[in-house]
């Protein structure tokens, strides 16, 4: 049987494509990995399975680390072009007041703020910045559904593209499609869960001239809401307890708009915007994490790798960092067509860690704030000695750096 499918498959092929390294997935980890691949003079084909970057409510956090990274390449300033709102501070409103989380203008840094930038617009720019160098390829629509493996190696893929089926032969094969990787399922690799899930439902809500600036975090009774400034509207999540949408819908939509004006007063005047649950998206969040990132002539990194909870929006971060780290450890050898297993295993080695650390950092967070918040009857409050200790500049620095830079940064190797 298996050999009639090969041979169907091999009938079914339009085009074989050779390239050095082809990348599934072109979200952040890809499109970086791509561009800096291709600046080495590496052949890269970047496959995309949608036809654009538009997504509802994907991640538009750029940190300070990415911010570093791109001007360690010349890239950060144009990017900063795109009209977007800079976050300096995260500020939570509790019970016992505003609370400052995170104060990211203390640090020597020429990018001391979180950028709020689109993320279609991010991964235009930086594939857009791709596409002067001639190595690189990005092909929009190409659906993988099959790994080709010879001999226990994957040695490339095939994809069903707008007019055919076609395929990939490649020496290094990296899977960066995110959360639901279908390169991941396809390798038979299985992740472990690494902290509660929970859900969020995104939603917009106008942004009025004279806004105040608005704290990140609103927390009130048994809710949890961040707020995020888009220019011209505030993204909206309303954090509640895994599978419970069902329930936050037959309350109706006149409850949810009573929590969001409870929770932040200052956009009570507009959640009559809230019409139909069709302007509602559900958010499911789970963080997991493999045992083991890459087999012969794959590797996966990102969300592929290591799914990060929302908590501190790191996500992209680490993602992007993943990439960095994978050119420097990969990018000269693919110049000439080489990539031993040890490598593969060094790029984890390297990121493994600082994943490990922040998943844990956020599960403690999830476990002793989040959950405490949805399931307890009664407010958050800070203690005093708490609120006394995030005043001090050394205290208040330490997890300003976490969300900033990450357990450590990383660094673009010429």
């Amino acid at each position: 049987m298996q050999q009639e499918t090969d041979v169907l498959h091999t009938q079914e092929i339009k085009q074989v494509i050779q390239t050095t390294c082809c990348i599934v997935g072109g979200g952040p980890a890809g499109a970086v990995l791509a561009l800096l691949l291709a600046r080495k003079d590496v052949p890269v084909l970047l496959l995309e399975a949608h036809m654009d970057f538009d997504r509802e409510f994907r991640g538009d956090t750029v940190h300070p680390s990415v911010l570093q990274i791109l001007n360690e390449i010349g890239l950060a300033d144009r990017l900063l072009q795109i009209p977007h709102t800079n976050m300096s501070v995260m500020r939570a409103r509790t019970a016992s007041g505003v609370v400052t989380m995170a104060d990211f203008r203390r640090f020597k840094t020429s990018y001391p703020y979180i950028a709020l930038i689109p993320q279609k617009q991010f991964l235009e720019f930086i594939t857009t910045e791709a596409k002067r160098y001639s190595k690189f390829q990005l092909v929009m629509g190409a659906q993988v559904d099959e790994l080709i493996i010879e001999d226990e190696k994957v040695c490339g893929v095939r994809y069903r593209g707008q007019d055919g089926r076609y395929e990939v032969r490649s020496v290094l094969t990296v899977g960066t499609d995110g959360r639901f990787s279908r390169i991941r399922k396809l390798a038979g690799f299985e992740p472990i869960k690494t902290s509660p899930p929970m859900d969020i439902l995104w939603f917009r809500l106008s942004h009025k001239r004279g806004d105040p600036e608005q704290v990140f975090g609103n927390i009130g009774k048994q809710r949890i809401i961040a707020i995020l400034d888009r220019l011209d509207y505030w993204q909206t999540g309303l954090v509640i307890p895994k599978g419970h949408y069902q329930q936050v819908r037959a309350s109706g939509l006149e409850h949810l708009r009573q929590i969001i004006a409870e929770t932040v007063p200052e956009l009570a005047d507009r959640v009559d915007e809230l019409q139909e649950w069709k302007q509602i998206s559900v958010l499911s969040v789970e963080s997991s994490r493999l045992l083991r990132w890459y087999r012969p002539g794959l590797l996966l990194i990102g969300d592929a790798a290591h799914v990060m909870s929302p908590v501190g929006g790191v996500g992209i971060n680490y993602a992007i960092q993943d990439a960095v780290v994978a050119t420097n450890i990969l990018g000269n050898k693919l110049k000439y067509g080489i990539v031993q297993l040890r490598d593969l295993a060094e790029v984890q080695r390297q990121r493994e860690l600082p994943t490990r650390l922040i998943q844990t950092l956020q599960s403690f967070a999830q476990q002793t704030v989040l959950a405490s918040v949805l399931n307890s009857d009664k407010p958050l409050t800070v203690p005093p000695f708490v609120r006394f200790l995030l005043r001090l500049p050394l205290i208040r620095s330490i997890p300003a750096r976490i969300v900033a830079f990450g357990i450590w940064p990383v660094h673009v190797k010429e």
